[in-house]
């Protein structure tokens, strides 16, 4: 069933989106590098690398620079017109092609590259590996502000990702696996969509029951959010 939604709304995607995905095409080619596409691989369904694809928004040797692969606000890395295309999200919509090909859902836990794989507990792996990745899901609508967070949070941001941020993805990974359903599944598509219209939109308050963060990142949520957790 999922499946078949997921080609539905990958072919709808791709029909009214498409004009903005040909003008990003034609601006990337004129600007910046002059690369269109960034392909990476990331870790899919049953622990199998595959391509993923997004418009190129950062300088092709940015994995190699100072910051890695994790990017915080304002990263020097980020191209002009790449800042304008991560913050509208459509810099992801080329991964349309890739739940085309059956890489990914819409729904699911967000693909990783392997070393960020590698920092999730081998049941949290188990768990997602089963699942298989998605283009969007509660991880996402959580960390939608990650970038925020990595600036915010005040200590080095690589080891505040891959100590505090990545271990709490994990935990909301195993929390859609454990409560997968067609329902699940059209709210997040919902909210994600809602979220990008209303960056101030508390996507949180539609979710019960979700794990409870650690004290550095619940630090970093507001106290509404906050709220959310201690009524859990």
């Amino acid at each position: 069933m999922i499946r078949l939604l997921d080609i539905f709304f990958a072919v709808l995607g791709l029909l009214v989106l498409g004009i903005f995905m040909i003008g990003a095409t034609v601006i990337n080619l004129c600007t910046g590098e002059h690369k269109v596409l960034y392909k990476q691989n990331r870790v899919g369904k049953d622990g199998k690398d595959f391509k993923l694809y997004k418009f190129a928004t950062m300088l092709e040797n940015s994995p190699n620079m100072s910051g890695g692969l994790v990017t915080a606000v304002n990263d020097p890395r980020v191209l002009p017109f790449g800042r304008f295309l991560r913050r509208t999200k459509v810099n992801e919509l080329p991964q349309l092609l890739n739940i085309m090909k059956g890489d990914m859902s819409f729904v699911g836990p967000r693909p990783q590259t392997r070393p960020h794989y590698s920092l999730y507990t081998p049941e949290q792996q188990r768990i997602i590996d089963a699942t298989g990745p998605g283009l969007t899901g509660v991880g996402s609508l959580f960390f939608r502000n990650e970038e925020q967070m990595l600036v915010d949070c005040g200590s080095d941001p690589i080891r505040f990702h891959d100590e505090v941020v990545t271990p709490y993805k994990g935990d909301l990974e195993v929390w859609y696996a454990e409560n997968k359903s067609v329902g699940l599944y059209f709210k997040i598509i919902y909210l994600t969509a809602a979220s990008i219209i209303n960056r101030h939109l508390n996507t949180l308050s539609y979710f019960r029951g979700l794990p409870t963060p650690p004290p550095a990142l619940m630090a970093l949520l507001t106290p509404e959010q906050q709220g959310l957790f201690k009524r859990n």
